[in-house]
């Protein structure tokens, strides 16, 4: 029996179903989006953005692999940020770029409560 603290951890946010159409090797293989091909993706993270609300941090960083940046925010709030598109952050010595990038915030429980996609011309 899990002691009641270890059940309240366990059962916030939920589980990220799989998202149909979205290479999650082509995904994490683009580092810092310069080679284009997570630009290819964001459509498959538009059509399932409620998928990401409230999934848990965890399970997005084993589709999304680990974070070209992160951020703490305020308390325990944390800000992952992947690159989508060749940048500035694709030069020698990775300066930090602010266009083309997809953010996820998570809260003190560990899961998703922002997801912001870029706008990328078509």
């Amino acid at each position: 029996m899990l002691p009641a603290a270890m059940l309240a951890f366990t059962s916030c946010g939920h589980a990220l179903p799989g998202l149909p159409g979205f290479d999650a090797a082509a995904w994490k293989a683009d580092l810092y989006g310069c080679s284009g091909q997570r630009a290819k993706l964001i459509p498959v993270l538009e059509k399932n953005r409620a998928d990401l609300f409230e999934a848990r941090i965890n399970d997005v960083t084993k589709l999304l692999g680990h974070p070209d940046e992160e951020e703490l925010g305020e308390q325990s709030d944390k800000v992952y940020i992947y690159y989508v598109a060749p940048g500035t952050q694709c030069a020698p010595g990775h300066p930090r770029a602010t266009p083309n990038r997809v953010m996820l915030r998570s809260g003190a429980t560990g899961t998703v409560t922002e997801v912001i996609l870029p706008v990328l011309p078509k």
